[in-house]
C-alpha cells in the first residue's frame, strides 16, 4: 500500500470526528453571530475522502511527503466551517468573535495574498480571512473533550466572494474538463471585477441600512436593526479606530433589554452612545450600554438575568449545576453588587465625582481605596462582568467567595451611608434674645 493510500484509508476512519469537529464548530459560530446582529450564512464540511486523494496526489510531487503525518501537516482544512457574510464590511467584528471563541493554532491567513496568481488577472482575485482554530477545552464537556483537539479551518468571506471561488477553484485548481483557454480565464477575471463591485455595493447598501436604523421617532424591528443603528450612532461619537476595535457583543439581549425598559428607539440609545468614549476597559458595545442601563435602575437586573439566560446560547454552555443552586448564588452576589454600587455612588458624590455608569478602576483611584482593597473591587469588577455578560457560569464556591470579598468592600464603604461620614455639620453659636436684631 502506497503512502497516499494508506492516508486515505486513515483519514475513513477518522472521518466522523472531522465532520462532527467543524460542525459543532459551525453550530458555536452561529449561535453568536446572530446574537452579535451579524447576517451570515454559516456551513460545515470534512473533505471529500475521494476528493482529498485527488489533491493529495497532486500536490505529493512538490511536497515530498516521507511518511502519513506529512500529509496530515500540509492538508490544513481537512475539516471546514465556511462564513458567507451578507455584508463584506463585518469580516472585522467576525474575526473578534472568532479570536473570543476558539484558540487560533495559527496567525490569521489574509487574502489576497503576494503570491503570483496562477494566471494573469487585471483584479485582485480572492478577498477572504482564512482562521485556523481549535474549540477552547471550557467550552467542551467531559464526553466532547477529544474534539479540542482538531484543527478546523474557518474561511470569512462576502457571499459573493464564496461563490466565484468556488466556482474558480473548481475550474482552475480542480480541472475536472482539462486545462481552460485564454478565453475563459479571461472570463472569470472579467466575474471577480463583478464581484467586487457587488462588495462595493453591499457595502453601500450595508451603510444606508445603519441610516435608517438609526432615523429618529421609529423602534427597533429585531436586533439587526439595532446592531446597525449601534454602529451608526457609536461612529458619530467615537473615533472611527474605537469604533473598529470595540466589538458588538450581545445585542440580542441588549434589544430584549431596551424592550422591556420602554427604551427601544434609536433617540433612546443616543444618550448611552454617548458617553461610550468614557469606557478605558474596550468592552463591547452593548455591554457597555447594558452596564449604563441597569445602573439606572438596581431593579431591572432582574430583568436582566431572565432575558440573559432565556438568549444564552446552549451549544457553548457547559457545567452541572443545577439550575436553582445557580440563580440563588447569583442572586446573593448581585444583591450584595447593587448595595455596592449604591454605596460606591454615595460615597463619590460626596467628593465631587459624578459616576454614569457601573464603578471602574478609575472611580476606586479617585476615591483614594486603600491598596489592599484596590486590587480585590478590580477582580470584584470583573468577576461581576463575568456573572452578568459571560456565558459559562462560575461554580457556587467560587461565586461564594466573591461574595464574601464583596462583604468587606461593602464594609470600608459603611460611612459612605451616615448623615456625617463626608462633612460634618458645625454648630451654630448660641445667641441671646436679646443679642437678635
Amino acid at each position: 500500500m502506497d503512502l497516499i493510500a494508506e492516508f486515505i484509508r486513515r483519514y475513513r476512519k477518522e472521518f466522523d470526528f472531522y465532520e462532527q469537529s467543524c460542525r459543532m464548530v459551525a453550530q458555536i459560530l452561529e449561535v453568536n453571530l446572530r446574537s452579535a446582529g451579524v447576517r451570515a450564512i454559516v456551513t460545515s464540511r470534512a473533505k471529500n475522502p475521494t476528493r482529498l486523494e485527488e489533491k493529495v496526489r497532486q500536490r505529493s510531487g512538490k511536497a515530498n511527503y516521507n511518511d502519513v503525518e506529512d500529509i496530515y501537516k500540509d492538508i490544513v482544512d481537512l475539516s471546514g466551517v465556511r462564513v458567507a457574510l451578507y455584508f463584506p464590511g463585518e469580516r472585522e467584528e467576525v474575526g473578534k468573535i472568532v479570536r473570543g471563541l476558539f484558540v487560533l493554532v495559527d496567525e490569521p491567513k489574509e487574502f489576497p495574498t503576494t503570491a503570483q496568481p496562477t494566471y494573469k488577472k487585471r483584479f485582485s482575485g480572492y478577498w477572504a480571512t482564512h482562521y485556523r482554530v481549535r474549540i477552547p477545552d471550557t467550552s467542551l464537556n467531559e464526553s466532547q473533550k477529544r474534539y479540542s483537539e482538531a484543527k478546523v479551518e474557518v474561511q470569512v468571506a462576502s457571499v459573493l466572494m464564496h461563490a466565484w471561488s468556488e466556482v474558480e477553484h473548481d475550474l482552475v485548481y480542480k480541472p475536472l474538463q482539462g486545462t481552460l483557454s485564454d478565453e475563459e480565464y479571461a472570463i472569470l477575471d472579467e466575474l471577480n471585477g463583478l464581484v467586487l463591485s457587488g462588495e462595493i455595493a453591499l457595502e453601500r447598501l450595508q451603510r444606508a441600512g445603519e441610516l435608517r436604523a438609526s432615523t429618529h421617532g421609529r423602534e427597533y424591528a429585531n436586533h439587526y436593526d439595532l446592531a446597525a443603528s449601534l454602529l451608526d450612532l457609536a461612529r458619530a461619537n467615537l473615533s472611527v479606530a474605537d469604533v473598529n476595535e470595540a466589538a458588538m457583543g450581545r445585542v440580542d439581549v441588549l434589544y430584549e433589554l431596551l424592550k422591556s425598559v420602554n427604551l427601544n428607539t434609536p433617540d433612546q440609545l443616543a444618550k448611552y452612545v454617548q458617553v461610550l468614549h468614557s469606557d478605558f476597559e474596550k468592552r463591547p458595545l452593548s455591554e457597555q450600554i447594558i452596564d449604563q442601563i441597569l445602573a439606572e435602575d438596581p431593579a431591572r437586573y432582574t430583568t436582566y438575568e431572565q432575558i440573559r439566560l432565556s438568549e444564552a446560547p446552549v451549544a457553548t454552555l457547559t457545567g452541572d449545576m443545577s439550575r436553582a443552586s445557580q440563580t440563588q448564588a447569583i442572586g446573593e452576589f448581585m444583591a450584595l453588587w447593587i448595595e455596592y454600587e449604591k454605596r460606591l455612588r454615595l460615597r463619590a458624590a460626596r467628593a465631587g465625582i459624578t459616576a454614569l455608569a457601573m464603578p471602574s478602576s478609575r472611580l476606586l483611584y479617585h476615591l483614594e481605596t486603600p491598596k489592599e482593597l484596590f486590587a480585590s473591587a478590580d477582580r470584584l469588577r470583573r468577576f461581576r462582568n463575568q456573572l452578568v455578560h459571560g456565558i459559562e457560569v462560575p461554580d457556587n464556591e467560587t461565586i461564594q467567595a466573591a461574595s464574601g470579598e464583596l462583604r468587606t468592600l461593602l464594609e470600608w464603604l459603611k460611612p459612605a451611608l451616615e448623615p456625617t461620614a463626608s462633612k460634618p455639620t458645625r454648630k451654630r453659636p448660641k445667641t441671646s434674645k436679646s443679642a437678635r436684631p
